[in-house]
């Protein structure tokens, strides 16, 4: 592992070498915004039992559980802003050396900073749609209706279920932006994975794969993971001070 003193320039070092880049994101990255980890003491989760996809399709009890936890969750993910970290993959993207960010993250904060090659391994929050016809509605168009304790939302086109565009536990994965995801981790020469614990099945295989495939592989998260044996430049440390101060270092 890098010390506090030369970690920045090891990774401008590594950025400036390399001119296909993708960026495997995490909760972590969101956190210095304001996002909780779910997963962590406090969150979502310590508080409500995630809901199982099956469960959510078959009991209107597990449903109303599960509009509940996004009363809770989707306002600190609309009243967030992106952060130095996400500014700071922006501009490697803008400069060429960035081509894709997969995500984890369901907040959307990397396109609202302008990354504009997004894939979202979990979807995204930010969408509702109804799993019958299709129809979308916004994040913050169904808060109110969260917020006046309407936990049972039905389609106003066709009755069906409504549900966030985020991939639900037992849920799979949609196999397009996996597959797309797999392809920029096999054709990259370097992979930073930022903020995530890479403990989360297949997501994680994002990384591994670029690893095997001879990329480099940069690991910036503030507790250690499975992979940081594998890392070529593993850093303990806050996300967006971090790549902040190494993509100056381009210039």
């Amino acid at each position: 592992m890098s010390s506090s003193i030369d970690h920045v320039q090891q990774l401008a070092d590594l950025l400036r070498k390399s001119d296909n880049i993708v960026a495997f994101t995490g909760a972590g990255i969101s956190t210095e915004s304001g996002i909780p980890d779910f997963r962590s003491p406090g969150g979502v989760w310590s508080k409500y039992q995630p809901v199982e996809f099956d469960d959510f399709l078959r009991h209107a009890e597990a449903r109303r559980q599960y509009w509940t936890i996004r009363r809770e969750s989707v306002p600190q993910m609309l009243a967030a802003k992106p952060n130095a970290g996400h500014h700071a993959l922006v501009e490697l993207e803008q400069r060429g050396k960035l081509q894709a960010v997969v995500t984890q993250n369901i907040d959307e904060l990397h396109q609202r900073a302008g990354s504009t090659r997004v894939l979202e391994l979990h979807g995204t929050a930010m969408q509702v749609q109804c799993l019958e016809c299709d129809k979308r509605w916004t994040a913050a168009e169904l808060q109110p209706r969260l917020e006046a304790d309407e936990l049972e939302l039905i389609c106003d086109a066709c009755d069906g279920i409504m549900k966030s565009m985020t991939v639900s536990f037992g849920q799979a994965l949609s196999a397009d932006v996996l597959m797309d995801s797999m392809q920029r981790a096999r054709e990259c020469d370097l992979m930073i994975a930022i903020g995530s614990s890479l403990v989360v099945y297949p997501a994680n295989e994002v990384p591994a794969t670029a690893k095997r495939n001879g990329a480099k592989l940069v690991i910036l998260n503030r507790e250690k993971t499975p992979l940081d044996s594998y890392g070529d430049l593993v850093i303990r440390g806050e996300i967006g001070q971090t790549l902040s101060a190494a993509v100056t270092q381009l210039s």
